[in-house]
C-alpha cells in the first residue's frame, strides 16, 4: 500500500449543508505556477464553485484562488475556469448522472497529495429547506448526546 501524505488547503463546509453528497472523486486539476504557490500560502475559496462537463472534459468554474502576493504582471486571473483531470470512463460515468435532473458536481475540497494538487468532487443533489432544516436537528441530538456520554 502507497503512502499517501494529505494536507488540506480548503473545503466546501457550505456543500454539506446546501447538498446531499452521494458519492466523492478525486480528480487532478491545471494549475498555473502562482496558482500553486497561492494554493501553498492557503488562498482559496470553493464556497461557490461548481464543475461542469463539456466537450468530454470536466471544467470547474467560479473556484477562487487568490493571486500571489509576490508574482509579477504574469500573475493569474483568480475566477478563472480550471481544467479537471479524470479518466474518460469516469466523466462519461458522471456525464449520465449530471444529465438526471437535480445532480451537479461541486468541488468539495483542495489538498496536496504528495506534491500535487487534487480537487475532491462531490456527486451532489440539491437539499430542500426542509431537509437543512432536518439536517441541522440531527447535528444537534447528535451533539447532545456526545455532551451527556462526556
Amino acid at each position: 500500500m502507497q503512502n499517501k501524505e494529505e494536507k488540506n488547503i480548503t473545503s466546501n463546509r457550505k456543500a454539506f449543508h446546501d447538498y446531499f453528497i452521494e458519492r466523492k472523486i478525486e480528480a487532478g486539476i491545471v494549475l498555473l505556477g502562482t496558482e500553486v504557490k497561492a494554493l501553498r500560502n492557503g488562498k482559496a475559496n470553493l464556497v461557490d464553485a461548481y464543475a461542469s462537463i463539456k466537450n468530454d472534459e470536466v471544467w470547474m468554474s467560479n473556484a477562487h484562488i487568490g493571486v500571489y502576493d509576490h508574482g509579477n504582471m504574469n500573475n493569474h486571473d483568480p475566477v478563472r475556469q480550471r481544467k479537471l483531470l479524470l479518466k474518460r470512463s469516469e466523466i462519461k460515468k458522471l456525464d449520465s448522472k449530471i444529465k438526471q435532473k437535480g445532480y451537479s458536481l461541486i468541488p468539495l475540497r483542495v489538498y496536496f497529495s504528495n506534491g500535487k494538487v487534487k480537487i475532491q468532487l462531490g456527486l451532489a443533489k440539491g437539499k430542500k429547506s426542509y431537509d437543512k432544516r432536518e439536517t441541522i436537528k440531527e447535528k444537534d441530538a447528535q451533539r447532545d448526546l456526545a455532551r451527556s456520554l462526556k
